[in-house]
């Protein structure tokens, strides 16, 4: 059974592309499902998950783009309906009706679309599809939230009363104000609301003199607010018929409730539908993002990861606008463990949590950014070691810590397992640490573990290499500008460039030497080699790319040349039917001739017309009638033809001309002797010569001697003597 721990998810940085995944969903309960996405312990299910997400993914460039899926949560309503007798307000009813007809419209389309989404309709069939709760809300609730006039003949008689009554109530107003106004017992303003009742704005010295009820006055009590006399009556009414249309409508929102009640699982089932299609939206979108497809996933025990980006750097430097540089790393039974070296900062962790993180996001139904070809099959548990894991709580230090999680990683491991560990045996004694690291890597072997470390302990590298089903791995370094390359080469392990990396950053050349003496002959003798290697393999991967460069130059010559015979070829059947034809003439004049002179002799004209006939029915019969687009189009291709030719003969003439008028200068290379300070033609690191043999100069660069030829060498400072 599939069981990934809390602590591999956060080693993994797993958090932090669910959290992005998250902001692309569009509701609140599709984020928060999000952020709770973990690795699925069924291959069913996890197969499903990201076909549904691939599905989606291809929705953004086919013309049957996925419906709105959008929708405001009911999850109060869903609590409030499970209460018996309760009722809901006329707006959750709206929202419970827009649920529906979203789930209803992407239900219809994904039927529809079977062909283009299988596995989303497949996941959509399990949900009902209903009309019933539109129409029962629709009968009820307008567009716009609120009740209809019509939803009970009782709440219409009475919305129809409580117009004519507002209409009394206005049409007495309108009397009072017309003769309180005439009388001057008004203000300017003339009328206001107090309480939501229309007053009259009487001047306090008249306000004995209108006859009504006094709701109120103005701050400074020069206005007194009189609803009339005649008005109250009719207000009281009213307010009589709004309080039954209050209690209709009440009554009207339980019997609704009580309708709508049965339905509460499929609702719940509605919701629950549309947030998942929500968390597969947000899948696509992160995809789409960092160009993540769905690898094969094979049962065959092998882990091939082409051309693969870690999905976090790859968004970060995308926004900062850097380079990120892609691994290609492959796990097979043959080759199932890794161990990288190489010095800091050159993107060992980084490497080694690319495989980790992708294998997780597949596992947890996540589209990942690989290429096509990739492929991988599924590990029942990813252990990981990664980072400096002091436990303050429980009193462990790193190294203590450490031994803790390989003690879990010992009873753990098996042949469906990948292990990840980071700085494999620090944290202790480098020799008494290393022999530990190494009796635990012998386990893991032996017990056909999947696995990637990283370490700085030759002890270790030796190791890799001595194990048949294991290899070593450096992350390229530049040995002139002593930069990492960011770039994973299998097969050699990889050197710290300890001393290299300490001159570059100013550490005094004479400590340095110090330090080396420090240290054993044989281990210096050891990362050298390795440094040498690494520099050759440098040099080999550049030699390779402009190998490729050179190989893909000729296939362009070779593509150009092939294009240029076609033409040449075409260029001679054309001459060819030129030739052709002009024989035809020379043989049409040769037998006019024999006939003219035929007739010189006999003077025949009739002898001499029939053969002239017959030699014109002949040709005739061979010929084709051309249609005068055909006649057109030869004597268009005939110019072409011949333009061309004339082009190229300019381009030919001007090339000649250019290298006569270009005369080669060739600089005088200087005389090389011992003690000159020289560096390579295509270097950087400046030597002084100690000898001289035959055409080869032995280089001193302080750190390192090298037999270098004279001609790759180039001046650089006399040395006086």
């Amino acid at each position: 059974m599939i069981s990934i721990t809390e602590k591999t998810l956060q080693d993994l940085q797993f958090p932090t592309v669910l959290e992005t995944i998250s902001d692309g969903c569009n509701t609140d309960i599709g984020k928060e499902k999000a952020l709770q996405i973990k690795p699925f312990r069924d291959k069913e299910e996890l197969m499903q998950s990201l076909m549904q997400t691939s599905e989606y993914v291809s929705s953004f460039q086919n013309n049957n783009a996925i419906p709105n899926h959008g929708f405001d949560a009911i999850t109060h309503e869903i609590k409030f309906l499970a209460i018996e007798d309760s009722f809901l307000e006329v707006g959750s009813f709206r929202k419970i009706a827009n649920l529906s007809a979203t789930t209803n419209v992407l239900l219809s389309f994904l039927k529809k679309f079977d062909d283009y989404y299988p596995n989303l309709n497949a996941r959509a069939s399990r949900v009902e599809l209903t009309k019933d709760i539109i129409t029962a809300i629709d009968a009820i609730v307008d567009k716009y939230g609120e009740i209809k006039d019509n939803a009970s003949p009782a709440l219409l008689s009475i919305r129809q009363n409580m117009n004519l009554v507002r209409g009394k109530v206005n049409q007495s107003f309108g009397v009072a104000l017309t003769q309180y106004n005439g009388l001057g017992y008004l203000d300017d303003i003339k009328e206001s609301f107090v309480q939501n009742r229309r007053v009259l704005a009487v001047l306090a010295m008249y306000r004995r003199k209108v006859k009504g009820s006094i709701l109120g006055s103005s701050k400074t009590g020069s206005i007194a607010y009189i609803e009339p006399e005649a008005t109250l009556k009719y207000s009281r009414e009213l307010a009589n018929l709004e309080y039954e249309e209050k209690e209709e409508i009440t009554r009207i929102l339980k019997n609704l409730s009580n309708v709508i009640r049965p339905y509460l699982p499929l609702l719940i089932e509605y919701q629950d539908f549309l947030s998942d299609i929500d968390v597969v939206a947000g899948k696509a979108k992160y995809a789409n993002r960092i160009n993540g497809i769905l690898p094969a996933i094979t049962e065959e025990r092998r882990l091939f990861f082409r051309e693969a980006y870690h999905p976090i750097l790859y968004l970060n430097n995308k926004q900062k606008k850097e380079v990120t540089h892609p691994q290609t790393i492959e796990l097979k039974q043959e080759n199932r463990i890794i161990v990288i070296s190489g010095p800091n900062a050159g993107g060992k962790t980084i490497s080694l949590k690319t495989v980790g993180l992708l294998q997780l996001m597949l596992q947890s139904g996540i589209l990942i950014p690989v290429h096509e070809r990739s492929e991988t099959f599924l590990f029942d548990r990813i252990l990981t070691d990664i980072g400096d894991n002091q436990s303050i709580e429980n009193h462990l230090s790193t190294y203590s810590y450490r031994l803790k999680n390989m003690n879990y990683f010992l009873k753990k491991c098996n042949k469906k397992t990948m292990f990840l560990i980071d700085e494999f045996g620090t944290g202790s004694d480098p020799e008494l640490g290393g022999a530990l690291a190494e009796i635990f890597l012998e386990e893991f072997y032996h017990r056909e573990a999947f696995g990637i470390i990283t370490t700085h302990y030759s002890n270790l590298k030796i190791l890799a290499n001595e194990l048949p089903y294991a290899t070593n791995a450096n992350m390229m370094f530049d040995e002139k500008s002593l930069e990492p390359m960011y770039k994973l080469a299998l097969g050699q392990a990889g050197s710290s460039f300890t001393f290299e990396v300490a001159q570059k950053n100013g550490i005094p050349f004479g400590l340095i030497n110090r330090a080396k003496k420090k240290i054993e002959v044989g281990k210096v003798r050891f990362d050298k080699t390795i440094a040498t290697l690494q520099k050759e393999r440098s040099k080999l991967e550049k030699t390779s790319l402009n190998l490729k460069e050179e190989e893909t130059r000729a296939r362009e010559e070779s593509k150009k040349m092939e294009n240029i015979n076609t033409r040449i070829q075409q260029k001679l059947e054309s001459y060819q039917e030129l030739y052709d034809s002009n024989q035809k003439i020379i043989y049409i004049g040769q037998k006019i001739d024999d006939i003219a002179e035929k007739y010189f002799n006999n003077k025949n004209k009739k002898e001499l017309i029939g053969e002239f006939l017959k030699i014109v029915e002949i040709e005739n019969s061979k010929r084709k009638k051309a249609t005068p687009k055909e006649t057109k189009a030869k004597v268009e291709k005939q110019k072409e033809i011949i333009a061309e030719v004339q082009v190229k003969v300019e381009e030919i003439r001007k090339e000649k001309k250019e290298k006569k008028l270009k005369p080669v200068i060739e600089k005088p290379r200087p005389i090389l002797k011992v003690g000159d300070r020289v560096r390579m033609m295509d270097g950087r690191s400046v030597g002084s010569i100690d000898s001289i043999e035959k055409n080869k100069a032995t280089v001193n660069y302080g750190i390192f001697t090298s037999k270098v030829s004279l001609d790759e060498l180039e001046l650089v400072e006399a040395v006086k003597k």
